[in-house]
C-alpha cells in the first residue's frame, strides 16, 4: 500500500505535519557489556539501577553489577519493582530515588521495570502531587516541566517497547484501572537492547510479550491517520500519539512480518535463538513505531482487563500473585476489537493479517476484520493463550465495569480508526468472552 494514498487528502484545519522522535538505540548480542561506557559518555557518576527481585538474580543484572563495580561507577540497586506497577509502587520507587539523589538511572528488566524507572526519574526530578502528571481524566495531565536525568533502558523481554517510548503505565488502585503518564520527556535517553537476555524467559512470558509486540504494531498501523487530527494551535501542543504516519508505518510492517514468522517459534522452543532474537528486534521496531503513532482499542480494553483482575495467576509469573500480564490482557480482547475497527480501514486490516502470515487470498474488504481475527486466534491457539476474557476470570456480569475502565482511556480510544461508543465496547467485550 502506498503511504501517499493513505495520507494524501488533507482537510482545512486538519494536521499536515508529523514528527519523528526517537532515542538512540544500541542493538545486538553483547550490547549490555557496553553500559559502563554509555554511562560515562552521559557524565553519570551515581546510578540508580532499577530491576525486580527475579531479574536481579539473573545473568544480565549480575553481569552489569560486576561491570559497574569493576569500572568504579557508584550505584545503588532498587529491586522492589512490581510485576504490574501500581501508583503505590511508583510512589515507593520515587521515594528511593529522592533519598539516594542519583544523577542518572539504568533500568534492566521488562516494561514494568522501565516504566517504574521513568516515574521515579520524573517525580524525583520534578516533585509534584502524584496525579498532576497522570493522563486525564484520571489525573491532571500536566506537562513535564523540563528535561529529566539520563536514563538508559535495557529490556530483558521481547515485548513492551518501553525503552523507545515516553509512556509509563500503572494500575491506579483506587479506581481499579490501568492508566499512565505520557510525555516525550519520559523517553529514556538511550536504549541498550541485548537479545541474549531473552534466553531464560519462560514460554508464557515470551508469548505474552510477543503478543504485545503484535498489538503495538497492528494498532499503530491501523490507527487514525495523523491527517485527520485537528491542527494544533502551536507545535508544542502536538500530541505524543499522533496517529498513523508514514514513518511509523515502516516499523509496523516489519514488526508484523517478524512477529508472524517468529512468535510461535520463539514461544515453543527456548533453544531457537534466531526466533527469540528476531522477536527482540520486532519489539524494538514496534516500540519506535507506536511511540510516534500510538495504539488504540485493544490497549484501551486491556487496561480494565488487567486492572480488575481477581484470581488469575498465569504460568511463568510470580505464584500466588493474581495478575493478567500486559500482553495477555491486550490479546484476549484484540480479535473482537479488530473485527470492529476494520470498518475504519479494512485494507490495512487485511494487510496486517497478510504480514502475520494469514491466508488473505480470497478475502474481500467486508471480511477484513474476520480474516485478521482468525489469524490472531490461530497464533493464540498455537501458543496456548487464554481463549478470551472468560479464561482470565470475567463473564457477562463484568462487562459494564470493563467498559467503564476502557472508555476512560480517551487518549487510546480516540486513536482508533472509527468512532467508539460505550455501546460498541459492550458488544466487543461480549464477543471477546470466548473465541473458539
Amino acid at each position: 500500500m502506498s503511504c501517499c494514498h493513505y495520507y494524501l487528502l488533507l482537510e482545512e484545519g486538519k494536521e499536515s505535519v508529523f514528527t519523528v522522535d526517537f532515542n538512540p538505540i544500541k542493538f545486538g548480542l553483547g550490547a549490555l557489556k557496553e553500559l559502563p561506557e554509555d554511562l560515562r559518555s552521559l557524565n553519570v557518576e551515581r546510578v540508580g539501577l532499577f530491576t525486580d527481585s527475579t531479574v536481579k538474580q539473573l545473568e544480565p543484572v549480575v553481569d552489569v553489577v560486576r561491570d559497574l563495580q569493576t569500572c568504579g561507577i557508584s550505584f545503588e540497586v532498587y529491586d522492589e519493582v512490581s510485576v504490574e506497577p501500581t501508583d503505590k509502587s511508583f510512589r515507593k520507587a520515587t521515594q528511593f530515588a529522592i533519598e539516594e539523589n542519583f544523577d542518572g538511572f539504568v533500568s534492566i528488566g521488562g516494561g514494568s521495570v522501565i516504566d517504574t524507572c521513568k516515574a521515579a526519574n520524573l517525580y524525583s526530578t520534578y516533585p509534584a502531587d502524584f496525579l498532576d502528571y497522570v493522563n486525564a481524566p484520571v489525573g491532571a495531565g500536566k506537562p513535564v516541566p523540563g528535561a529529566l536525568k539520563p536514563h538508559i533502558a535495557c529490556p530483558t523481554t521481547s515485548g513492551t517497547g518501553s525503552e523507545c517510548t515516553g509512556i509509563a503505565v500503572f494500575d491506579f488502585l483506587e479506581l481499579q484501572v490501568k492508566t499512565g503518564i505520557a510525555s516525550p520527556r519520559l523517553k529514556p535517553q538511550r536504549a541498550i537492547i541485548d537479545p541474549s537476555t531473552t534466553g531464560s524467559l519462560p514460554a508464557n512470558v515470551v508469548a505474552s510479550s510477543g503478543f504485545d509486540v503484535l498489538s503495538h504494531a497492528l494498532e499503530s498501523y491501523t490507527a487514525r491517520p495523523f491527517t485527520l487530527r485537528e491542527k494544533p494551535d502551536s507545535p508544542s501542543k502536538r500530541p505524543l500519539s499522533q496517529g498513523a504516519n508514514p514513518y511509523s508505518d515502516i516499523g509496523c510492517r516489519e514488526a508484523l512480518r517478524l512477529t508472524g514468522e517468529y512468535l510461535v517459534r520463539a514461544t515453543l522452543d527456548a533453544e531457537d535463538t534466531e526466533a527469540r532474537q528476531s522477536m527482540m528486534l520486532a519489539a524494538t521496531l514496534a516500540g519506535v513505531a507506536f511511540g510516534n503513532s500510538g495504539v488504540h482499542l485493544p490497549h484501551a480494553m486491556s487496561y480494565s482487563i488487567a486492572g480488575l483482575v481477581r484470581d488469575y495467576c498465569p504460568d511463568g509469573y510470580p505464584a500466588g500473585h493474581p495478575l493478567v500480564p500486559h500482553g495477555i490482557s491486550v490479546i484476549v480482547g484484540a480479535p473482537a476489537a479488530f473485527r470492529f475497527t476494520c470498518t475504519g480501514k479494512p485494507d490495512r486490516h487485511i494487510e496486517g493479517a497478510e504480514l502475520l502470515g494469514g491466508d488473505v487470498r480470497d478475502a474481500g474488504m467486508n471480511e477484513a476484520g474476520f480474516v485478521l481475527a482468525e489469524t490472531i486466534q490461530d497464533m493464540m491457539k498455537a501458543t496456548q493463550m487464554p481463549n478470551g476474557i472468560s479464561e482470565v476470570g470475567y463473564d457477562q456480569g463484568d462487562i459494564k465495569n470493563l467498559v467503564d475502565g476502557a472508555y476512560m482511556q480517551k487518549r487510546l480510544v480516540d486513536n482508533a480508526p472509527c468512532s467508539v461508543t460505550t455501546d460498541a465496547l459492550e458488544t466487543i467485550y461480549t464477543e471477546a468472552i470466548q473465541y473458539w
